[in-house]
């Protein structure tokens, strides 16, 4: 048993740090959205306490989420190594992470504008509670989804302090994606989950209905990408962007089998993160330089 303190880094491989790049592109969407939308210059203050407000909000739902689990990823050889189940980081120890982030989101929150501020505890609700859904409902992944949604319409409410239309075309985009990959993720866990009577799609439906549930979200993720791309009126940039995005999630379905479960951390991590970071660029390129 680890009985050193632990460092930053291990607390970052807790929350798995580089998985931020799943919410805080389409953070930066709604935020150029509403930088446009306002006719304003960047305010360089405000983008990176909205940089912030991601970071803190991620890392209290995922040190949460860790926390949660602890005593089921002991059990699982797949999650058995993570940081809690080697006491490289001490439950109370976690607990306290969990608390500083929440905090500081909230006192980002505040620096950023009243009606933020009144809504972060909402959204830290929303965030932590996606931990608990996966014992008494197989949405567990939709729940994902609505907590990494908040991203999107949070960032355009940091500049205009009132909600619109168009960013949350973006919340729902990122409901399905994260939803349909989530339940790829989940493939790995069935027999595990079935065991220990935690819900999923997988478990529920089984992992070849899984896939096709998966399929059918990302195919409403595409339709509300499209349906964003007339309802905004963009450009050519855009649609280019839409097209890899499309494309990406496609070659996720042709890698993962439900008797080939090999490619899902590829599926998972790598070409969503890609996807997530190329359809930012295309959007946010396409609103200054589309034409």
């Amino acid at each position: 048993m680890p009985n050193r303190s632990a460092k930053v880094t291990d607390y970052f491989s807790l929350v798995k740090i580089n998985h931020t790049i799943f919410s805080l592109p389409f953070a930066l969407i709604g935020f150029s959205l509403a930088v446009k939308a306002k006719s304003a210059a960047l305010d360089l203050r405000l983008l990176i306490l909205v940089i912030l407000c991601v970071f803190f909000a991620r890392n209290a739902a995922m040190g949460f989420n860790r926390y949660a689990d602890r005593e089921f990823d002991k059990k699982n050889p797949r999650t058995a190594l993570r940081e809690i189940p080697k006491n490289i980081i001490r439950p109370k120890s976690a607990l306290w992470f969990i608390l500083i982030n929440a905090l500081l989101f909230m006192g980002t929150a505040w620096m950023i504008n009243f009606l933020c501020f009144m809504l972060s505890p909402v959204a830290l609700i929303v965030v932590l509670g996606y931990s608990l859904t996966k014992r008494f409902t197989f949405l567990s992944h939709v729940s994902l989804g609505l907590g990494l949604a908040l991203a999107p319409i949070g960032a355009y409410l940091a500049v205009t302090a009132q909600f619109a239309m168009l960013p949350l075309f973006y919340s729902f985009i990122v409901i399905f994606w994260v939803a349909g990959f989530d339940i790829l993720y989940a493939m790995q866990d069935v027999d595990f989950d079935k065991t220990e009577q935690l819900k999923s799609i997988p478990v529920r439906f089984g992992q070849t209905n899984a896939l096709i549930v998966s399929a059918l979200f990302h195919l409403i993720a595409v339709i509300l990408v499209i349906t964003a791309g007339f309802f905004g009126d963009f450009h050519h940039l855009y649609w280019m962007g839409a097209a890899i995005f499309t494309m990406i999630l496609l070659y996720e379905h042709m890698v993962v089998k439900p008797n080939d479960l090999s490619k899902v951390n590829l599926a998972f991590a790598t070409m969503n993160g890609l996807a997530s970071v190329v359809f930012a660029v295309f959007v946010i390129a396409d609103l200054y330089f589309g034409y």
